[in-house]
């Protein structure tokens, strides 16, 4: 018998284990949800999406479950009060345009022909979702994937071992149909197994890249559609005419928020070296406000790290630049909370340059380093000299500037005056090493659909 436990970051202990369930128990589960399917897709498309909704609804009824949970399992601090502002906007949003992602597309329709396209749901969906916004980052492939006509499989990181349990949990209180969306216990070897198989129709995978590497590897050779969203080392760049104070504001949250875990969190930013100086004097004045300790005291505005081996690798990165030259402006005994482990102090480096693993690969965590720039160009070529591509924030109060700018970076969004948010009504998607596919928007329907074509021929006297 293989356990799967959820060790808790708040204090080291087993927060919740469930049973890895056998390879053979999984291949049933998704030969009851595949011959749900059909079932399902035939149910009239306002129905589906109502549906989907109010198990959103109820989900909402469970937060005072909810909130805690996510303390505990990943440490988010309670005074954030969970993910459901995102997760209803992003569930309202796709509910709100379904119908139009879904309606066929008519090129003929004469006395002769009926010409048409029509979108059609893959069949049985599986969702591998993270552990950082474990109900956000699910919801995008899960609403508009029930919605389409597809079931859905859903197995959530050991870190967040309860988070699929409860979506699944709500959504069935609410009325949806058995076998249609399940929740199941799976260790890295059976979910490979499945994989490989042939056993789903449209594999999302939200994690690292060597996740969907492996992801990649289990699905080669079956043809099996993927939507792979992996890491993310996302640029702020902040120009001479920049309002400096609401850069400083979104940018240090973008950076910090979460623990820094946020895949499009701000991890690098680059600044005209004429606000430079005073970019980081009130960057490290705003960062050093935080409270670090118990994500479930009301008073903390820090939470530790969801797991201690997270929070080492932020460490030894830091460590790292240090000793290549960077010099870190955040006092440590602002944050006595600081154990070593997965109570980390956020941070801010200066003095750093790319030859710093720091400003080249994920890091996750709070902490950021800042760089002086002369000119959009040296911004650019900074910007682009990563192997990832997700978001990139541009500071400016020239919008034309910023498209022309957003039209050279290597990069799946480009928001101006902005950071750290998902828009559901745009493609979420990403280039490089971030991974491929996207979700939420029309496009999120059209990957988990499938077109297919109607050539109709009339008969004429």
């Amino acid at each position: 018998m293989t356990m799967i436990q959820c060790i808790s970051p708040v204090d080291g202990s087993v927060y919740a284990e469930r049973e890895a369930m056998p390879y053979e128990a999984a291949a049933d589960a998704v030969a009851r949800a595949r011959k749900a399917q059909k079932s399902w897709a035939r149910r009239p498309l306002e129905e589906r999406v109502q549906l989907v909704l109010k198990g959103v609804t109820r989900l909402n009824e469970m937060v005072a479950d909810v909130v805690p949970e996510l303390a505990w399992q990943m440490g988010r601090p309670v005074k954030y009060g969970g993910e459901f502002r995102g997760f209803n906007e992003r569930s309202n949003y796709v509910a709100s345009i379904a119908a139009d992602a879904m309606k066929p597309m008519v090129i003929e329709e004469s006395d002769r022909f009926e010409r048409r396209i029509v979108r059609e749901p893959h069949g049985v969906v599986f969702v591998i979702a993270p552990w950082n916004y474990p109900y956000m980052t699910a919801i995008n492939t899960i609403a508009p994937a029930l919605m389409a006509g597809n079931v859905v499989i859903i197995k959530h990181a050991s870190q967040t071992l309860l988070v699929g349990e409860r979506m699944v949990r709500a959504f069935t209180e609410a009325g949806m149909p058995e076998d249609v969306f399940q929740n199941l216990f799976l260790d890295h070897e059976t979910s490979a197994r499945l994989i490989a198989a042939k056993s789903f129709d449209f594999v999302n995978f939200t994690g690292s890249v060597e996740g969907g590497r492996s992801i990649e590897r289990a699905a080669a050779g079956t043809f099996t559609g993927l939507g792979l969203e992996l890491g993310g080392k996302d640029p702020g760049y902040v120009m001479e005419d920049a309002d400096l104070d609401a850069a400083v504001d979104t940018l240090m949250d973008g950076a910090t928020y979460n623990s820094g875990q946020c895949c499009c969190g701000i991890e690098r930013i680059y600044v005209h070296e004429s606000l430079y100086d005073d970019f980081v004097e009130k960057s490290v004045a705003w960062v050093s406000n935080y409270k670090l300790g118990n994500p479930l005291d009301p008073e903390t505005t820090l939470g530790p790290m969801a797991n201690k081996r997270f929070a080492a690798v932020v460490r030894a990165q830091v460590a790292d630049a240090i000793s290549k030259g960077a010099r870190a402006t955040i006092d440590p005994k602002l944050f006595p909370a600081d154990d070593g482990g997965a109570y980390l102090a956020p941070q801010i480096l200066v003095d750093v340059d790319h030859s710093m693993e720091f400003m080249t690969e994920e890091t996750f965590g709070p902490a950021v380093g800042i760089m002086k720039v002369k000119s959009d160009a040296q911004a650019l070529a900074l910007m682009n000299d990563c192997k990832y591509g997700l978001t990139a924030s541009l500071w400016t109060q020239d919008p034309e500037r910023a498209a022309a700018i957003g039209a050279e970076i290597e990069t799946g969004t480009v928001f101006m005056n902005r950071a750290d948010y998902l828009d559901p009504a745009l493609c979420w998607t990403g280039v490089k090493e971030t991974g491929r596919g996207g979700s939420l928007s029309i496009f999120g329907f059209h990957n988990l659909t499938r077109p297919k074509s109607y050539h109709l021929k009339k008969v004429t006297a």
